[in-house]
């Protein structure tokens, strides 16, 4: 199957994911600059899961750069991830709306622990259908980020109970971690 098609739709649910979240930031109904002051968390909110969806989007196109061919197993695993895209608006939201609160950020945690696990499940999907000399695999194979990345939710997710700061913290961390392109697809690709 060609992948083309395949990108091409991922491409757009990624586009329309930032702008229902965008939408989600109601302007103010005076001109004050003290009006501006309730809509700081859900900047904040929005800021960050718009760095995380382009992450995805970014690891996305990288990840599809390297693949060949695609069948309908990689189709249904690309769902799955789109899925769990799909629901960051809706957690973005409740985090600014509930500025930053225990169970909000504890569900925010979860949602982006199923975007990592959907990613990942996706790229096994590509690398059992390509094969163990794909390059792919030769450019994930020690997937250390990853690994500090699906920690990281892990604990982020009950310490949100704790402290919902150092979830935010955390997940912050995530993103820092992951705003540099992963260039290991691409040395990969240039070899």
């Amino acid at each position: 199957m060609n992948k083309n098609r395949l990108e091409a739709f991922s491409d757009g649910v990624l586009a329309i994911i930032i702008t229902i979240m965008m939408l989600e930031i109601k302007t103010p109904h005076s001109n004050s600059l003290e009006s501006l002051r309730p809509l700081i968390p859900v900047f904040f909110s929005y800021v960050l899961s718009f760095v995380y969806v382009g992450i995805y989007w970014n690891n996305h196109h990288h990840m599809f750069q390297a693949v060949k061919k695609i069948n309908g197993s990689i189709l249904w695993g690309n769902l799955f991830l789109l899925f769990w895209l799909s629901l960051i608006p809706f957690a973005t939201s409740w985090i600014g709306a509930q500025n930053f609160s225990t169970i909000p950020m504890s569900c925010y945690g979860f949602v982006l622990l199923m975007c990592a696990i959907s990613y990942f499940t996706l790229q096994k999907k590509i690398i059992r259908h390509e094969g163990k000399d794909s390059l792919l695999y030769r450019a994930v194979q020690k997937d250390i980020k990853g690994k500090i990345s699906l920690f990281c939710y892990v604990i982020a997710i009950p310490l949100a109970f704790l402290s919902p700061w150092i979830s935010g913290l955390l997940y912050t961390l995530v993103a820092l971690m992951w705003i540099v392109p992963d260039r290991r697809i691409e040395r990969q690709i240039n070899n």
